[in-house]
């Protein structure tokens, strides 16, 4: 879109490309509070701000936190930085999803295991049958 007053804008078109998310994904997002682009007209124009916080909802969405935690967390980014609730929220955040996600990686890592396992037997299975052919 270009410099709107010497300020970077965007239009919905250009983050999709960017972002590689539909249109509807981002319309959701402004559907629920998490972006705010302001309007010439018909046309959406999205600032710097609705940028960082577009990848912070994605960021968010990969990592497994729910809609709610993200926009906490997001609007801590308008927020006056350094307020102590708001960073031990964010921690509190972090830690529990760190939790999380190393029980998911031991989980995945015992059916690797056990897949190997099965695997290995199959193979044992069919040279067997191969041999008795």
């Amino acid at each position: 879109m270009g410099s709107d007053g010497g300020q970077r804008t965007w239009g919905i078109a250009q983050l999709v490309e960017d972002f590689g998310v539909t249109a509807r994904t981002i319309r959701f997002y402004e559907d629920r509070g998490l972006l705010a682009p302001r309007r010439r007209g018909q046309q959406r124009v999205y600032e710097v701000r609705d940028r960082v916080r577009l990848a912070l909802v994605l960021r968010g969405r990969r990592l497994g936190f729910s809609l709610g935690e993200i926009a906490t967390i997001v609007d801590m980014y308008d927020a006056e930085p350094g307020e102590a609730g708001q960073l031990r929220y964010l921690l509190d955040q972090i830690a529990a999803r760190r939790l999380d996600l190393e029980r998911r990686r031991r989980d995945i890592d015992e059916t690797l295991a056990e897949l190997a396992v099965v695997a290995d037997r199959c193979r044992d299975d069919l040279a067997g049958l191969a041999a008795g052919s």
